[in-house]
């Protein structure tokens, strides 16, 4: 017989009418199982199974939709569907887990701190100290600046032999000494970390760093050294010494584990500068000349030509005449195409070579030179003095990448991965040929501007074909906002169909404050206001059948049971004394910390309230609207303060506290900042109120003050007509007749 899901839910929704629990479940069972991705059915099914107290399998059910509100990052729902387990079972460490994970995934830090400690308590009671350790660095992660508990938490991995968690420990709390400027307790905490394992790069590189600032970086290239030695292999390791080389200026060592790195990472050859200029401040003009004409090529290639004019500024500065220097200089410029620098610096180099007594270079002048202004005589005369003009040498080939070979081009943060299918010095790069120019063509025709520049290489790189990554994810994050929208569209039909008029309203006004006003928003919210909609709760408490217990009552029962824990192994080892301070420590912290407000942010609070209130977990909706409601003011003009100030009187009267709820509605009427449309619905809220607390008079006053702005308001005439029957009935009068609006003094007489 093929499966009719209307035809299911009506025979559901007659069972239920009829109080027949048992039979509903049946027919919910069938929806469920045809479509079990119905999670508010599902839902449903397990509030039902609560009132019947089968509780395995309530929690089956909450579970089902916890674990898939979490896998689809809706954190708020997931909390409150583990909320609803912890109350069927609670203290259970894994509950406990799921949700101490979920809160501090909301920055909650309190709730997530408190539920940690759950979990640990049964870690202590079973001797898991391992576990315990775990926990204790999720809690540990919530207060990320609490150096001393994070370096406790490592000394107790240490002790544990689990020298990884150990390691990592200290290197966190290192790190935030190093950021305090604590520079000689960092080291300790760095050094502790290599002791565990002296070949981590993070303790090394904070051990480095903590040298760096006191000035005594060489103390740390021993340290590295035999970090290297031990893993040659590693490029990061071989990248931190040659950085402390160079902070130590110890430019012969430096020089040669830099040799060793380009040898196995070329892109690293910028490391090179820094030898430069070491050697420059140690006068050691000779080699720092040697290393910059070896990556001269190497970095004209990679369009560092700017970096590389300035060093060559730096040894001229120091050796005016350096024709090796020189020479450099004239290779930029000629890279470059820079007719107004090139001739100068040739002149300039052939004047220095001259002084030298250094032919070559004054011949390899001398021939530029000539090609640049061939008509020049004097050029041609003294080439012929010398030797005659260069035939190879004067315009030697730059260091060419492969043929569609990625070059990396770094500027300061932000990496950029090339593709050069063209080699430098082809094409439109003419200029940096090998081939000499015809000695009788003019030459002045090829000095055209450069086809591109550095700036315009990255911009071309950059300028992907598909759309860019954060185009994607803004995508992405539409198309989640879309389905998200759409599974709460459908949760209201559900919510309308079932009679859920609350939630229903609820859910809506989330939607609209999250995506704004919509025709299929408001077109539900007429449907909730023209349908005749029966509560289910309302009609199993009025139906003729055999008395069940009520959720709360189930729920009640359930919580008043103290929570069983294994404890038959009392002879586990016992937490290390340390390991137990800590925790003790952040017991009582958590203590203190339940009375402050500041856990999270109000929209995150408000959020999670409305998620309780949707599962009738009014306790903890009450606990969250009122840590929102400390984040607010009245009369801060956003209407937070009076959404508030209504769900918390709401929460209160479903709890059957009607003066607590009387007191928020009072509070919201009062708001400074709140429109008389608000009013009119807190006046009818406080009303109710009051006609819940048995206050009927009072109540009557408030319902006449409605019907005096608008007669036809959420059918408050009839509700008038009610209460003038019972304060009749509880006066021994008879019932009078509806009065006008002219006398409603007659109303309370």
């Amino acid at each position: 017989m093929p499966f009719e899901k209307a035809k299911t839910l009506s025979a559901a929704e007659k069972f239920l009418e009829l109080g027949k629990i048992p039979a509903a479940i049946k027919e919910y069972c069938v929806i469920v199982e045809h479509e079990p991705d119905d999670f508010t059915t599902l839902n449903v099914l397990g509030d039902l199974y609560v009132r019947v107290n089968n509780r395995a399998a309530a929690i089956s059910c909450f579970r089902t939709i916890a674990e898939h509100y979490r896998e689809q990052d809706f954190a708020l729902k997931a909390i409150a569907m583990f909320k609803k387990i912890d109350r069927l079972q609670p203290n259970d460490p894994e509950i406990a887990l799921n949700l101490a994970d979920l809160y501090a995934q909301q920055k909650l830090v309190v709730d997530a701190r408190a539920h940690y400690l759950i979990v640990a308590d049964c870690y202590k009671i079973t001797g898991a100290t391992e576990q315990a350790l775990e926990i204790l660095r999720k809690i540990a992660d919530l207060d990320p600046h609490n150096i001393d508990v994070r370096i406790k938490l490592a000394e107790d991995f240490a002790r544990q032999n689990m020298d990884t968690e150990a390691v990592e420990a200290f290197n966190v709390a290192g790190q935030n000494l190093l950021a305090k400027g604590s520079f000689d307790r960092a080291g300790e905490i760095f050094s502790r970390a290599l002791e565990l394992n002296g070949s981590d790069y993070a303790a090394l590189k904070g051990s480095l760093a903590v040298h760096v600032a006191q000035g005594t970086a060489g103390e740390a290239t021993l340290t590295l050294e035999r970090a290297s030695a031990d893993n040659p292999d590693d490029i990061s390791l071989l990248s931190l010494l040659a950085t402390a080389y160079i902070a130590a200026e110890d430019e012969t060592q430096a020089n040669r584990v830099v040799d060793s790195l380009v040898a196995k990472q070329p892109s690293e050859y910028l490391l090179y500068v820094d030898v430069i200029r070491i050697y420059l401040k140690h006068l050691r003009l000779d080699d720092a000349v040697r290393v910059l004409e070896a990556i001269c090529d190497r970095m004209l290639t990679h369009r560092e030509d700017s970096l590389l004019l300035a060093l060559v500024d730096e040894i001229l500065s120091v050796d005016a005449i350096n024709t090796k220097a020189l020479t450099v200089l004239t290779r930029v410029y000629w890279w470059q195409r820079d007719v107004e620098k090139l001739k100068p610096a040739l002149e300039r180099l052939v004047e220095a070579a001259r002084g030298a007594e250094s032919v070559e270079d004054e011949r390899y002048a001398l021939t530029r030179l000539a090609r640049l202004e061939p008509e020049c005589a004097a050029y041609k005369q003294r080439l012929e003095e010398i030797g005659g003009p260069l035939d190879t040498g004067a315009d030697e080939p730059l260091e060419q990448p492969e043929a569609d070979s990625a070059t990396t081009v770094e500027a300061d943060q932000f990496t950029f991965e090339q593709t050069d299918s063209t080699p430098v010095g082809e094409s439109e790069f003419e200029w940096n040929s090998v081939a000499d120019p015809d000695p009788g063509a003019d030459v002045s025709e090829n000095w055209s501007e450069p086809a591109f520049t550095f700036e315009a290489v990255v911009a071309e790189e950059l300028h992907l074909e598909s759309p860019p990554e954060s185009a994607k994810t803004s995508n992405t994050d539409e198309e989640r906002k879309a389905a998200f929208r759409r599974q709460e569209l459908e949760s209201v039909d559900f919510y309308i169909a079932q009679g859920y008029v609350d939630i229903a309203n609820d859910t809506l006004n989330l939607l609209e404050q999250q995506f704004g006003p919509s025709a299929d928003i408001e077109a539900r919210r007429q449907k909730l206001n023209g349908a005749a909609i029966v509560n289910i709760a309302a009609v199993d408490a009025e139906a003729v059948s055999a008395p069940t217990e009520s959720p709360s009552e189930v729920l009640e029962s359930i919580t008043r049971e103290p929570a069983v824990i294994n404890q038959a192994n009392s002879g586990v080892a016992q937490l290390h004394p340390e390991l137990a301070e800590i925790f003790e420590e952040y017991r009582v912290s958590a203590e203190a910390d339940l009375e402050s407000p500041a856990n999270g942010d109000y929209e995150t609070h408000y959020n999670l309230g409305l998620a309780y209130k949707e599962m009738d977990l009014f306790d903890e909706a009450l606990e969250e609207f009122q840590i929102a409601v400390k984040m607010i003011a009245p009369g801060d003009r956003t209407g937070r303060y009076l959404q508030c100030c209504n769900l918390l009187g709401h929460c209160f009267l479903q709890k059957g506290v009607p003066r607590a709820g009387i007191a928020w509605f009072d509070k919201g009427l009062n708001s400074p900042d709140a429109s008389e449309e608000e009013r009119q619905a807190l006046r009818y809220e406080l009303a109710s109120a009051y006609e819940q607390s048995g206050e009927l008079k009072r109540a009557l006053e408030l319902f006449t003050e409605v019907y005096g702005y608008n007669v036809t308001y959420r059918g408050v005439k009839d509700r008038m007509r009610t209460l003038q029957a019972r304060i009749a009935a509880e006066n021994g009068d008879a019932v009078p007749q509806f009065p006008s609006l002219h006398a409603p003094e007659q109303l309370l007489n």
